[in-house]
């Protein structure tokens, strides 16, 4: 069985416009396609904000950063793949396997 992709409105806000504004076709066409394989949308945004907010406690995350990984966790991703460096807070996360993606 081939990956399933987890997702949430953070990440596709975080990508998409900037891209639509400075009409990055190439790469709006991409994220659309991604976005169109997700299996599982993040949407319980009390659960995710509630989570964020613990995890951002616990570990020093930015706001982002934890809002990305609850909303991970809050759709049972066993795995986050994330293109942020490895000297991210993220990283010291344990509730779920962060992975950089050019590795």
């Amino acid at each position: 069985m081939g990956k399933e992709f987890a997702s949430s409105e953070f990440i596709k806000l975080e990508v998409l416009p900037k891209a639509v504004y400075h009409g990055q076709n190439n790469e709006v066409e991409f994220y659309e396609e991604f976005f169109n394989t997700v299996t599982y949308w993040a949407n319980d945004f009390s659960v995710v904000t509630t989570t964020g907010y613990n995890l951002a406690c616990k570990y020093g995350l930015a706001a982002m950063d934890a809002l990305h990984i609850a909303a991970a966790l809050s759709v049972g991703a066993t795995e986050f793949i994330t293109t942020e460096k490895k000297t991210k807070p993220m990283y010291r996360v344990s509730e779920i396997k962060i992975i950089y993606l050019f590795d």
